[in-house]
């Protein structure tokens, strides 16, 4: 926002939020940002910027905050709040934006608009109008002088509306984007708008819609071994220490003292007794994960000793010196965090919690995902008739889904008709995912888009800027349960629901997200267009993909003898990076 004189703004993210339930309203997301985000972005050319609500750590240090005394006294209290946060600022701007953040499409012009006309008018403050005419006190430009007067004239600031603040010298201004947020359904009507007239998004964007827009599952405990697919809800720490008692490294012997030793008869064997301890100059046979006996200074290796007649063991010359001892609580010691928040149940956090002690914990998912194939003309097993084609993808859908951790609890098939999403909307409850294929174009028969309108849910995605798979939408109802509708092309299904995923499961289970395969696309010039492509590709021995030419979306046959499939960047050149997402099965 280019500004001519400094101008300083006062943003209100505080308040009851009666009407919502008490939530956080500034930090309700609307179009794929917070509504507190929104606030910011239209004043960020402010010199200065109060934030007036809870402390927000997450906040940059060049943001000042405060909180109206006492909390949830009203916008006037705010309003004087965060003019004293303002008080002590070298150079006080003449003008400040006054603007509440709960009005998600509010932009930088709209802010500049009210600017202009304050300089040009006048007045002591001008304020934004909706399409109604209803005046927005929470959306307007102040003189500071006028400002300073009008909360001086007040004998109290709590709880007293704004119009006991408005000057009498104000203006209006008619500006789009200024309706409030302040109850459900204004929110659930902002996300509908905001889905509807939303550009396509990158891929990059779409996945960071989903990974941070989705409301997660519920926590629950659960026992570890019987929850793969799930995620920790909150940090492993170990019961036990690990190892439990100083135990051998190597099979060797264990030896006191600075050699040579004399062996004893006695061995000691990892899951036996503990051999009696050592004295100076003593050694006993000793087998790896052993319990070493006290007085151990250092296990000696086989192949690092040779032993007399007499039983005295010594040192080969020239061997490393090396304890070969692992300490009690060398890898971890009981309250230690083995695993963060966030970490995927897998084998390897099964293996690692079993050596921690930790049979259940708190946990996220697995999640559960139902499959719905759409199409008079998709038919699954027996014979086609005229007109019908082979479900060719719809039995290899769990597998996929099961390489994410994903449960598929039925697959169904769903034909043509008005009503027909309404009903399996409805009775989405009993699942956590959605995957629908097909249905989700602008065609006569494509009913997914309509029926998703229909309902409360919160639309996370409307098209992808992707080629092929421009079509997918995604949304996350009421119930929580989130449908990720894919285009009804085989292989645009498939390639866009192995690129889309990850990120939604990482959203339903708040899982940490999964790092990308990264390496040079070799012909990336001969594939690349001006959207991001989805094509078959080869892993090259030396590194890096070789992705296909030639692609026929109509089915899978192009992913015979293919390692998986390759991310084309828009406008690459051959050797750029690109994102490789393997085939599993």
């Amino acid at each position: 926002m280019r500004l001519v004189t400094p101008v300083d703004a006062i943003v209100l993210a505080g308040g009851k939020a009666s009407r919502m339930g008490g939530v956080d309203k500034p930090a309700i997301v609307v179009g794929g940002q917070s509504m507190l985000d929104a606030a910011l972005a239209a004043v960020a050319g402010c010199a200065r910027t109060v934030v007036v609500g809870p402390h927000r750590p997450e906040l940059p240090p060049e943001i000042l905050q405060a909180q109206e005394i006492p909390a949830g006294a009203g916008p006037v209290a705010a309003i004087a709040a965060g003019l004293g946060a303002l008080a002590g600022c070298e150079f006080p701007a003449g003008l400040i934006v006054v603007l509440a953040a709960d009005m998600p499409f509010l932009t930088s012009a709209g802010v500049d608009e009210l600017l202009a006309h304050a300089r040009e008018s006048g007045s002591d403050a001008v304020f934004a109008a909706d399409a109604s005419g209803r005046p927005q006190y929470l959306v307007g430009v102040w003189r500071r002088t006028a400002l300073t007067e009008a909360l001086k004239g007040l004998d109290s600031l709590v709880n007293r509306p704004m119009k006991a603040l408005v000057p009498v010298d104000t203006a209006m201004v008619a500006l789009p984007g200024v309706e409030d947020c302040d109850t459900p359904e204004d929110v659930r009507r902002a996300r509908t708008g905001a889905a509807r007239t939303a550009a396509p998004l990158w891929l990059d964007e779409a996945r960071d819609v989903l990974r941070t827009n989705i409301s997660p599952l519920p926590v629950r405990d659960a026992v570890l071994r019987a929850a793969r697919g799930a995620t920790l809800a909150a940090p492993l720490t170990a019961a036990d220490a690990l190892p439990r008692f100083d135990v051998s490294a190597m099979d060797g012997y264990a030896v006191s003292g600075d050699g040579p030793w004399q062996l004893r008869r006695d061995i000691g064997f990892a899951g036996g007794e503990r051999p009696v301890g050592l004295l100076d100059g003593e050694a006993v046979r000793i087998a790896t994960g052993a319990h070493v006996p006290d007085g151990t200074g250092s296990v000696v290796r086989d192949e690092f000793v040779r032993i007399d007649d007499d039983g005295t063991l010594y040192r080969l010359p020239d061997t490393p010196i090396r304890e070969d001892v692992r300490r009690r609580g060398e890898y971890w010691l009981p309250g230690d965090e083995v695993a963060a928040a966030g970490t995927p149940v897998n084998a390897a956090l099964i293996s690692v919690a079993a050596s921690a002690e930790v049979t259940t914990a708190a946990v996220r998912g697995p999640v559960r995902a139902r499959i719905v194939m759409t199409g008079d003309e998709i038919r699954g097993d027996g014979p086609l008739h005229t007109g019908q084609t082979r479900d060719a993808i719809g039995p290899i859908l769990p597998d996929i889904l099961s390489w994410y951790g994903v449960t598929v609890v039925d697959r169904v098939h769903l034909r043509d008709s008005a009503n027909a999403f309404d009903e399996v909307l409805a009775a989405a409850d009993d699942c956590d995912l959605l995957v629908i294929v097909g249905a989700t174009g602008g065609g006569a028969a494509d009913q997914l888009r309509s029926a998703l309108d229909r309902t409360d849910a919160a639309m996370l995605l409307r098209r992808l800027r992707l080629r092929p798979g421009g079509s997918t939408v995604a949304a996350q109802l009421a119930t929580g349960t989130v449908v990720l509708g894919l285009p009804g092309n085989p292989f645009a299904a498939v390639a866009t629901l192995l690129s889309l995923i990850a990120a939604t499961v990482e959203g339903l289970t708040a899982a940490t997200a999964a790092h990308p395969i990264i390496g040079p696309l070799v012909n990336a010039a001969e594939l690349t267009a001006p959207v991001a492509r989805i094509v078959p590709a080869r892993a090259l021995p030396g590194g890096g993909f070789h992705g296909d030419l030639r692609l026929h979306t109509a089915h899978l046959a192009d992913l015979l003898h293919r390692d998986g499939v390759v991310i084309v960047p828009a406008d690459a050149e051959d050797g750029a990076a690109a994102e490789f997402i393997p085939l599993r099965g």
